[in-house]
């Protein structure tokens, strides 16, 4: 038990790792519920199995083979209806390993749809009851459930055969051997003793063969989970680091170069011939309707994925030559959705930072995130529990948390993924005035979809359908790109344009 134990901590431990190297195109492609299953109840199958054999390799075997020389010196005639006994037990094992090997991988495939409704249904519980679909959800599980449920109680049902079955061989062999060594007493060829012992022997050998077999059945399931297991283990990441990465100076300039992009399963492009650059301490604002690629296109400064064609570069070098963890050292990302993690508002904000940061600047964070107005009102301050996903905060706090945890790292750049949305526009604007002024020389990347969040910016790019249909200052802006003013007319009066 205990070389199972190890075996599963080493390939979750294996399996971990290298899940943590896959880029979001490979965590798409499998899916998180899919890696969840395979991370837990695959491993526990293979371990399950691994425990059988470990136990039953040795044990099954030397029985069987000692069994075997001492029936074959007894007599040829009960060898025989011994050998009868093991065919018939390993025909019927073979025609249900046939019948149910082909449902393992379905089921393994059903539990992962299972995980992922689950995982969708409570991560999506307020919009669920919101809009009173607990029923549909509910019909929506029903469904997999039932799936899930036949193809279990289809392969419970074979298998459950496999128990009359042996009982049937071991009564079988043991009227068989009374039977003709009835005649062999009479014959004066054994005596009672012998058929005594040839029937222990005999049982002793089905026995050996019945563990043997039942690795057999066993092992279709454990192989299926092994192959889902090791398909994510080969998977090379299609992000990965240089061979000789490059450490440049921290300047943060930005440039991205004729930049081309569409997601792996897509065909057409969703961003089309991006130029721009931005030197250190600039603030760059992407603006423009839902849809036109402006999450793409930051996803691609901190290398989520990698550009179709074309080249970003930072601090002249292409994102491409840095190892990952430099790159993301020098990017303060806050996600579009604020994610926390269980813990407490401290870990929260030093996230990953361990022991590089102190007490001092993660309450600076927090000020220049406007997070200290509600932190100081909670009765634990920064040692306040903060629960799964931040679940026991608002969005508006939540979102400042995130910023907060950016600004902990002191990136030469920030990159905020609509992160204001959910706030204010009084915090909104305080929080941008206390960036500008601590951060003087870090570069700003703001994604938005106010005007008063990025018309303060040194340079604003309009999208449109993955193309830069504008480029300039608000000013600049308002006269030479229709697309803007039409944003600007919809959210502010033309006297509060200046038009």
């Amino acid at each position: 038990s205990g070389i199972a134990a190890n075996f599963a901590t080493s390939t979750r431990k294996d399996l971990n790792e290298k899940i943590s190297s896959f880029s979001l195109t490979e965590i798409n492609r499998f899916s998180t519920a899919s890696l969840i299953t395979r991370s837990t109840n695959d491993i526990e199958q293979v371990q399950m199995t691994y425990l059988l054999m470990m136990r039953m390799i040795f044990a099954a075997p030397i029985t069987a083979i000692w069994a075997i020389c001492k029936v074959q010196s007894a007599s040829w005639e009960l060898s025989i209806a011994t050998v009868i006994a093991v065919l018939v037990l390993i025909i019927t094992l073979t025609i249900l390993a046939i019948l149910v090997m082909p449902k393992f991988k379905v089921s393994q495939k059903y539990i992962d749809k299972l995980n992922g409704i689950t995982r969708e249904n409570l991560n999506g519980i307020r919009v669920v009851k919101a809009y009173n679909a607990e029923q549909y959800q509910e019909n929506k599980f029903k469904t997999s459930n039932d799936d899930l449920t036949k193809l279990n109680l289809f392969t419970g049902r074979v298998m459950g055969l496999l128990s009359p079955v042996m009982i049937i061989v071991m009564d079988g062999i043991t009227l068989a051997i009374y039977w003709i060594g009835s005649y062999l007493i009479n014959g004066g060829t054994l005596g009672y003793n012998d058929i005594s012992s040839f029937t222990m022997l005999a049982t002793q050998i089905i026995m050996a063969f019945m563990m043997l077999l039942m690795m057999f059945v066993l092992w279709p399931r454990a192989s299926v989970s092994a192959k889902r297991i090791n398909e994510v283990l080969e998977t090379k990441p299609s992000i990965v680091d240089p061979v000789n990465p490059n450490v440049p100076k921290k300047l943060g300039t930005i440039e991205f170069d004729d930049v081309s992009f569409h997601y792996p399963d897509a065909e057409e492009n969703i961003l089309e011939h991006i130029s721009f650059k931005a030197n250190q301490g600039d603030t760059i604002a992407i603006i423009g309707p839902t849809g036109c690629g402006k999450t793409s296109l930051v996803q691609l400064l901190d290398r989520l994925y990698d550009v179709t064609s074309g080249s970003v570069k930072i601090d002249g070098v292409n994102v491409k030559d840095f190892s990952q963890k430099e790159l993301h050292s020098r990017i303060g990302f806050v996600p579009q959705k604020g994610l926390l993690f269980s813990g407490t508002i401290k870990s929260n904000i030093g996230f990953g930072l361990d022991s590089q940061i102190n007490d001092e600047d993660i309450e600076n964070a927090a000020k220049i995130a406007c997070a200290d107005e509600f932190i100081e009102k909670m009765e634990g301050k920064y040692n306040s529990p903060i629960a799964q996903g931040g679940s026991n905060v608002s969005g508006g706090q939540r979102q400042r948390l995130c910023i907060a945890r950016a600004v902990a790292l002191k990136p030469e750049i920030f990159v905020f993924d609509d992160s204001f949305s959910a706030l204010d526009f009084k915090t909104d604007l305080k929080v941008r005035q206390n960036l500008k002024a601590s951060q003087q020389k870090a570069t700003k990347v703001i994604v938005a979809q106010r005007i008063g969040t990025v018309m303060d910016a040194d340079l604003i790019l309009v999208l449109n359908e993955g193309k830069l249909v504008g480029k300039g200052t608000h000013k600049e802006l308002l006269s030479s790109c229709e697309l803007y003013k039409e944003i600007a007319l919809s959210q502010l009066s033309k006297e509060e344009l200046g038009l």
